[in-house]
């Protein structure tokens, strides 16, 4: 009983917070709650497994304006989620295509730092030597030499500008 009683608490607030984050994004009309109602319970309904996150920032600003019917509304809710997850395939797509080029070009590299760097690189969009020095446990000398490596190679770019406090990214 008490394990039915906690999972139904956790659909009741996961219901609650899509609801919020509904009227916070805009989507629903004023005081209207049916679409984010029915967005909830679907995702209630199958306890959070599937697509419980959709890009959409990166599917443009169609997919987030407010305004007119319903069935358009939701006609560029999905259009958006759509152009979304593909453009996210892609990025994937390139990420994937680097490490396979980063990995054979870093083939002579000895150490742990360069597999620990390439990996920190491939999880994060931008890094910085401090962060990739925590994230890799390297030191400060390496971790810089490594970025240097890199970015002669045309592996990394510089994104920053800057001489201090420089993040570099992915070269797709």
């Amino acid at each position: 009983m008490k394990g039915k009683t906690r999972c139904r608490k956790r659909r009741v607030s996961d219901l609650k917070a899509t609801r919020h984050l509904w009227s916070l994004a805009g989507l629903g009309q004023q005081g209207d709650r049916m679409e984010a109602a029915v967005t909830a319970a679907r995702i209630a309904a199958s306890e959070g497994k599937g697509a419980v996150f959709a890009p959409l920032a990166m599917g443009g600003a169609g997919g987030l304006r407010v305004g007119g019917l319903p069935v358009d509304r939701l006609a560029r809710w999905l259009d958006g989620v759509e152009t979304a997850c593909l453009t996210a395939m892609r990025h994937l797509d390139d990420v994937e295509a680097w490490a396979a080029r980063a990995e054979a070009e870093m083939m002579p590299l000895s150490g742990k730092t360069p597999p620990s760097l390439r990996a920190v690189l491939i999880e994060w969009p931008v890094v910085s030597a401090p962060m990739a020095e925590a994230l890799t446990g390297a030191s400060r000398a390496a971790v810089q030499r490594n970025l240097a490596w890199m970015e002669t190679r045309g592996l990394i770019r510089e994104v920053t500008g800057q001489g201090r406090f420089r993040m570099w990214r992915i070269a797709t």
